[in-house]
């Protein structure tokens, strides 16, 4: 429904509605999420928060900036408090043409002179504008509006300016039919009894709206029975900031510290979600295409680690230092220097261990009965367009990873044609491709044929060995799932490695590239490994 509609309904409805002040976008959702069907732009509100007086300081220029914030955070309608109409009926007529354009659905303005003052200072010496100018405020509006359902407000300050009822009556007659939606009856006494009498006498010619700020401890059921239609509670959302904004700043500034203020506050996440960060992240998912702050990635580090018990007793494997420094953190550094700053570890054994920042951790609850395909399933919605997967114990030089995001290939997996060393343990992950490495070529093209756990009993000798580094890209992140899925279906699926995933890939026709490197990566598996780690990072040349 419309937002000039749904203000519309709300004046016309057959019960007394309510709606509370907003002053900013994030005010007014807010105000939407505690149930309110409307917002009502407060003038007094909206100056405050920028520390200027309720006298027009504030221009209606800076006002529409203002509301258009809120309305686009919001999907219920804004009814603002607009003074005047900042100026004459062409001032108007320029305000509610505005209005329409940013999606505010109303507009309240009050019969007294530009620049107003607020009704509460000095109210009774205040002088009311002409009837028959402000009708032509009215008309000029109504003539202006683009919405057939946009509500113009009449303000009448007759008992604000020290005016009676029959002042009252006879301007809101007049206002009325010059083509106000609506009614204000404003007063400053601490008791109903004028606006209520005004009420009576009105007599529901049209829809009546009052401002409770001084008589806010009249019951509710006295407006419902004087067949109020509209209650605006006006400046409480702004007053709320302000106590509380005082009383953090002064317990902040006595106590020098934020132990006590912390407890009291909002929390960070608590903004994020009220900013939509949500909504953005998951259209990054969707819409982000190319780049490199489209690149995302995923580390599979859930198992314990085979061979290193002792160590690995109270932290996972990725939480072993190396060189004095996380083999985690060495990834997450080489990772971020390539600009990629989306990284998700699936952890498993003593995942609260890892104390990495710059990482999102997504936990393998099942990691000592499954593989690795169980993990990569677990991050499976943290893929990006543009998505690196990696093993947790793998460690390279930052060239790899940056010569893998810059081929142009769906799916691409790096493979050591360097000599295998069987004594090294190098007897895994053996990868045949279309073609040797020829190194005379510059990104070579081809493709792989398979990976298995040992070499073939043929002739042939495997082409190298993938390192256990993959990147998929576009389309080859939907093959993946593709893959990934079928293999599912299988009953040993708790049992399946990335291996079984590539070739799973090559059997649906969907063979990833290969690019081939020489040395400058390893794993670690054992002690021996972890040794070699240190004098391999010690001796790193980042080129």
């Amino acid at each position: 429904m419309l937002k000039t509609t749904q203000l519309k309904n709300l004046l016309e409805s057959s019960r007394t509605e309510f709606i509370l002040e907003s002053h900013s976008g994030l005010s007014a959702r807010i105000v939407e999420e505690a149930g309110f069907k409307g917002i009502w732009a407060s003038g007094l509100a909206l100056s405050a928060q920028h520390a200027v007086r309720d006298n027009n300081e504030l221009s209606w220029t800076q006002v529409v900036a203002q509301l258009e914030f809120m309305a686009d955070a919001t999907a219920i309608p804004i009814l603002l408090d607009g003074d005047t109409g900042y100026g004459d009926f062409n001032n108007m007529r320029r305000l509610v043409r505005k209005l329409g354009q940013i999606g505010v659905a109303g507009v309240c303005i009050e019969d007294k002179l530009f620049p107003k003052t607020n009704s509460f200072i000095q109210g009774q010496t205040q002088a009311l504008e002409d009837i028959q100018t402000f009708c032509g405020k009215i008309q000029a509006g109504k003539d202006s509006q683009t919405a057939d359902d946009f509500c113009i407000v009449a303000r009448v300050e007759a008992f604000i300016a020290g005016w009676g009822l029959h002042e009252a009556l006879l301007r809101a007659e007049a206002y009325h039919a010059a083509g106000a939606d609506a009614i204000l009856i404003h007063s400053k006494h601490s008791q109903p009894d004028e606006v209520l009498e005004f009420a009576t006498e009105w007599a529901n010619r049209c829809p009546l709206v009052l401002v409770p700020t001084k008589y806010y401890a009249t019951p509710t059921e006295v407006f419902e029975q004087a067949g109020i239609s509209l209650v605006i509670w006006a400046n409480h959302m702004i007053r709320t900031c302000i106590s509380a904004m005082q009383s953090s700043a002064a317990n902040i500034y006595s106590t020098r510290s934020l132990v006590e203020s912390e407890e009291r506050i909002a929390t960070v996440a608590e903004i994020f979600r009220l900013q939509g960060a949500d909504e953005l992240l998951e259209a990054e998912k969707r819409y982000a295409r190319g780049g490199s702050h489209a690149v995302a990635a995923v580390v599979l580090a859930a198992s314990r680690g085979q061979g290193l018990d002792e160590l690995t007793r109270k932290r996972p494997k990725v939480m072993l230092p190396v060189a004095g420094i996380p083999v985690l953190r060495h990834q997450v550094d080489k990772f971020k220097r390539q600009g990629v700053n989306k990284i998700t570890v699936v952890a498993g054994y003593r995942h609260d261990a890892i104390d990495v920042q710059g990482v999102d951790i997504i936990v393998n609850e099942a990691w000592e009965a499954t593989g690795e395909l169980a993990s990569l399933n677990c991050a499976i919605d943290n893929f990006s367009a543009n998505t690196v997967i990696i093993y947790g114990d793998l460690l390279f030089r930052s060239y790899l990873l940056h010569n893998l995001l810059d081929w142009d290939a769906e799916l691409l997996v790096a493979v050591d044609s360097v000599p295998l060393d069987e004594a090294k343990g190098d007897a895994s992950d053996l990868a045949y491709c279309s073609a040797p490495d020829n190194r005379a070529m510059y990104q070579q093209k081809v493709m792989l044929r398979g990976i298995t756990h040992a070499a073939k009993s043929d002739a042939r000798q495997p082409d190298g060995r993938w390192i256990g580094m993959l990147r998929v890209a576009g389309k080859g992140a939907q093959q993946l799932r593709s893959a990934l899925a079928t293999l599912q279906q299988r009953e040993d699926f708790y049992r399946l490695g990335m291996p079984d995933l590539l070739n799973q890939l090559v059997k649906d026709g969907h063979a990833p590239q290969v690019q081939y490197v020489n040395g400058h990566w390893m794993d670690i598996n054992n002690l021996a490994d972890l040794e070699r780690a240190g004098r391999f990072e010690n001796t790193r040349s980042e080129g």
